[in-house]
């Protein structure tokens, strides 16, 4: 970056840091002791706007940038919005659902509700399996996905352009930012980033509208989907938008191979990821327990001042985010239409030492996607003949005309089964890289400190929201309870020691996410969240609407689902397509999560029927707690669902 940009820069970010740690000050005690409410909760008296910003800032960050855009760059293009636009519709649910339950309790934690309702050990099995989750997925992973965005855009400067190295800088930042102010400092910090991040976003799509505008016909012609008519005439005579239209508008294709269109809202029942059947129930599981149940999210709604001021915060973000897959989603489909030819140089840096490897002529088979194929043929070709080989296929070897990549797969699992190893598979296109390609190809001095301050900030942001809510959990849940005569110091001095061993565990976990095998960082946050979240909705789902279901169901809902959502996905998913028990020729993790949710609501039905409380159990309540609702967020939750809906019909 030029020098003025670089001061900027480092200005803007630590004078914003600077501003949530004075604001997280104001209000403390004067003997400077700090109050676990002040740190933990805000001192439970955030208004509706802080709320707000602070749901999406804390939301949105590289794992969006980096993950989501990357997935609508690859085959999946306006489908990945679904995760933006259903959330906009749970986002109300949960205002006027969730929220009045989880407020009038004055809990600090979610698990801490489950104690309440079912009793101690359900509250140690959320809150256990809640930190492994939370510490090991998305904290990792926003550290990963901004050292990476950072690294894409400045690939030949010190320290910038390594990985790991900017993944230490990111966590030690977040770390010392949390670490001082605790989630007021977030929320302060989170006014200005979540509005700023919007504003980055929205810059970036405009430039790169511009110059799919102004690119050679001939040359974008390439890059359209293989559904589309459009022709070099007709991207002549067409703007940045209709060429973006005739680019990626087609048929939608029946699998995960890139030949169809990218700007449908529905995808085929094949899918991996978003078949159409998730949007039944499979992909409300991960949206309302995010939103409704996430410790990370739903930490500022508990800190909101009045039942009101919350709904009205909860519904403002649920507004902003109708906005967010034009700043995320579109530009990530953009990145493959104007720098496909970047995306393939990133993956030329991942496969390099595979190829060398290869060249060693190793025991060990070599898979590769289909795209790896179509643009490294050659390469592809020697791989499959080394393969060949060592599967032992007794046929003679012959290069097949097409679906090289599928034969190959078959011959890397007959190898696999032979007991010999794969190596790391080799991808044509790293489309994790496709926003830090935007940032790096089009940012112009002048503008490159805000976007990249926006963007670092929303990373420092999410991280130390996350660090927060993790160290409250601990701190909570798990020494609160051995150190049942805990001061309010000791109480903060120990969520202060989580931050920091959380994130070195963080940190030392997020350079390893970059390999293939995560199928890009955002499947990987999605996937693992599966091993709890339908569990956990299921087990506040009968807490909040069945008084009589028993004790035992909050710690065995959430136990079960650990274990069958294990076995759909090594052992039950594969027995079920295998056998054409199942309805796609591969169980999408959404799809897993649908199932395992379904089966464990049965289980809650049954041991309501065969154990029913005598008596509903009385939750606490706050005393001096406004709990009246607000008509505001109630009109504003209207207009969300019907603005949800018309996106839908727009992009069906």
């Amino acid at each position: 970056m030029a020098i003025l940009d670089t001061i900027l820069f480092v200005s803007s970010v630590l004078g914003v840091i600077t501003l949530g740690i004075l604001a997280s000050k104001r209000g403390e005690k004067a003997s400077g002791e700090s109050d676990a409410a002040d740190y933990f909760l805000a001192g439970r008296g955030l208004t509706w706007w802080l709320v707000g910003f602070s749901l999406i800032a804390a939301n949105i960050s590289t794992e969006q940038f980096v993950g989501m855009s990357g997935k609508s760059a690859d085959w999946l293009g306006m489908a990945i919005a679904s995760y933006e636009w259903m959330a906009a519709i749970t986002l109300v649910v949960v205002a006027f659902v969730f929220l009045p339950k989880l407020l009038k309790t004055g809990i600090y934690t979610i698990p801490e509700f489950l104690e309440y309702r079912y009793g101690k050990l359900s509250r140690a099995v959320m809150a256990v399996a809640t930190l492994v989750i939370l510490v090991g997925v998305p904290t990792a992973s926003v550290i990963f996905s901004g050292a990476k965005v950072v690294s894409v855009a400045f690939p030949d400067t010190p320290i910038l352009g390594s990985l790991t190295a900017m993944c230490w800088i990111i966590g030690v930042l977040a770390a010392t930012y949390v670490f001082v102010g605790g989630l007021k400092a977030c929320a302060w910090t989170d006014l200005v980033w979540g509005s700023a991040l919007i504003a980055g976003g929205a810059i970036i799509a405009y430039l790169a509208f511009g110059e799919l505008a102004s690119r050679d016909a001939a040359e974008l012609i390439e890059t359209k989907v293989a559904t589309s008519d459009a022709t070099v005439e007709d991207l002549e005579a067409a703007g940045g938008w209709e060429r973006f239209i005739l680019l990626n508008k087609g048929e939608a294709a029946d699998g995960p191979n890139g030949s169809g269109g990218k700007l449908h809202m529905v995808r085929s029942k094949e899918d991996p990821e978003i078949p159409w059947t998730a949007l039944i129930l499979g992909l409300w599981i991960p949206n309302f327990f995010y939103w409704g149940l996430n410790q990370y999210i739903v930490q500022r709604t508990l800190g909101s001042k009045s039942l009101a001021e919350g709904q009205k915060g909860v519904v403002f973000a649920a507004f902003l985010k109708l906005i967010i897959p034009f700043v995320v989603v579109i530009p990530g489909i953009l990145a493959f239409n104007l720098f496909n030819g970047d995306l393939k140089s990133e993956a030329d840096r991942k496969n390099a030492p595979i190829i060398t490897e290869l060249a060693s002529a190793p025991q060990k088979v070599f898979p590769f996607s289909p795209e790896f194929a179509d643009v490294n043929p050659e390469v592809a070709a020697q791989m499959f003949r080394h393969n060949f080989e060592l599967a032992g296929d007794p046929g003679e070897m012959r290069l097949p005309d097409s679906h090289v990549a599928t034969v190959n797969d078959e011959l890397v699992a007959k190898a696999q089964a032979r007991g010999i190893p794969a190596a790391t598979l080799a991808i044509g296109y790293d489309y994790d890289a496709a926003f830090g390609t935007l940032l790096r190809n089009l940012l112009f001095p002048g503008i490159r400190w805000f976007v990249f301050a926006a963007i670092t900030g929303a990373v420092i942001s999410s991280l130390a929201s996350m660090l927060n809510s993790a160290s409250t959990i601990a701190t909570m849940d798990v020494f609160a309870k051995l150190k049942k005569d805990a001061s309010n110091e000791q109480l903060v001095s120990a969520g202060r020691a989580f931050v920091v061993l959380f994130v070195l565990i963080a940190t030392v976990i997020a350079p390893t996410l970059g390999s293939p095998a995560f199928s890009g960082i955002f499947t990987f946050i999605q996937e693992f969240q599966g091993f709890i979240s339908p569990g956990i909705l299921a087990a506040f789902l009968f807490g909040f609407l069945v008084p009589k279901a028993p004790r035992y169901f909050g710690w065995v809902a959430i136990v079960a689902n650990v274990f069958l959502y294990g076995f759909f996905k090594w052992f039950g998913g594969p027995l079920l397509v295998d056998n054409g028990l199942w309805f796609s020729s591969e169980m999408a993790f959404l799809d897993r999560m649908g199932l395992c949710f379904i089966i464990v609501l049965i289980i809650g039905a049954v041991a309501t029927v065969i154990h029913p409380l005598k008596e509903p159990v009385k939750m606490p309540e706050i005393a001096n707690f406004d709990a009246t609702p607000s008509k505001t967020a109630k009109w504003g939750g209207i207009g969300v669902v019907l603005g949800t809906l018309a996106l839908y019909a727009i992009f069906w």
